[in-house]
């Protein structure tokens, strides 16, 4: 039995599918019965359980071989790292006393030890517990989410501007959730591989290009609007993050624009970003 935490999101969905594609057994877990018709019309198991409920989770993990680990993000109304640090501790308990054959990780590219930098920290910290339980494991770690865009298709179509933290002609690292599910998938099914692996896109993308893609999926003009530096936190304040949160999210946005190093060996998705957002933009 294949577990699957965070199921019912984009890349737990497409690890999902690309499993019961060839035939493997499922469960989902999700902290909702609302699609449970849906994915038990597939085939899979699903299975309700909160993220703190650390005895609950053991319960599910106990059930299967291979198990795939995301840790959800925090609402960002909280002290996100406070609360992704708790939600770690949880799926790394849950983990002890169960049989696994493999544990697959969703971690992060620039992941790494330190304290208010977002998931960089959070996610080394989920690696580091995982690592230490002694179980087979892999961890993805990936470049930024083409999904980190989605939010802003509202936005984008009322006026024709994309904001970005980033310098609009910056090129970074992203990759699309679809590819991260179906790289996950080989994962959970092989006998052995490399602990540590990273994912990126076809190429590089920017602001710009993004826009771009939007400007082409829209048929209109779509302009990049930077949000400078020195106003990063104020402007996370102002989307409704908590202060400890918009101090978090300000200095991991920092070093995604500056500090990311993809490793040469990082396997490369078949989506492009203009898939990505034509797909987005059709719905």
């Amino acid at each position: 039995m294949n577990i699957i935490s965070g199921g019912t999101g984009q890349i737990g969905s497409a690890l999902a599918n690309a499993l019961l594609k060839s035939g493997e057994a499922v469960t989902i877990i999700s902290r909702s019965s609302k699609s449970a018709a849906d994915w038990q019309a597939k085939g899979a198991k699903f299975a309700v359980a909160d993220i703190y409920d650390t005895e609950g989770l053991n319960g599910i993990f106990k059930k299967g071989k291979n198990i795939f680990v995301l840790n959800p993000p925090a609402d960002p109304l909280t002290d996100t790292d406070l609360q992704e640090r708790k939600t770690v501790t949880s799926l790394v308990e849950a983990l002890k006393g169960t049989q696994a054959e493999k544990i697959v990780v969703a971690s992060t590219l620039g992941a790494q030890p330190g304290s208010r930098i977002g998931d960089l920290n959070t996610l080394y910290a989920l690696e580091q517990g995982i690592g230490a339980l002694g179980y087979p494991y892999q961890i993805i770690r990936s470049a930024y989410y083409m999904s980190n865009w989605a939010s802003s298709l509202p936005i984008i179509k009322e006026t024709g501007e994309l904001i970005s933290f980033f310098p609009k002609a910056l090129k970074i690292p992203m990759v699309a959730p679809h590819d991260i599910g179906e790289l996950a998938a080989k994962f959970m099914t092989a006998k052995n591989g490399p602990e540590l692996n990273a994912i990126v896109g076809p190429e590089r993308y920017s602001p710009q290009d993004v826009a771009d893609g939007f400007s082409s999926a829209l048929g209109k003009k779509i302009s990049v609007k930077v949000i400078p530096k020195q106003k990063w936190t104020d402007a996370f304040k102002s989307m409704g993050f908590s202060d400890e949160a918009a101090v978090s999210y300000a200095a991991m946005t920092e070093i995604a624009a500056n500090d990311i190093k993809v490793p040469k060996n990082a396997v490369k998705g078949k989506i492009t970003l203009q898939q990505y957002i034509d797909d987005l933009v059709k719905g």
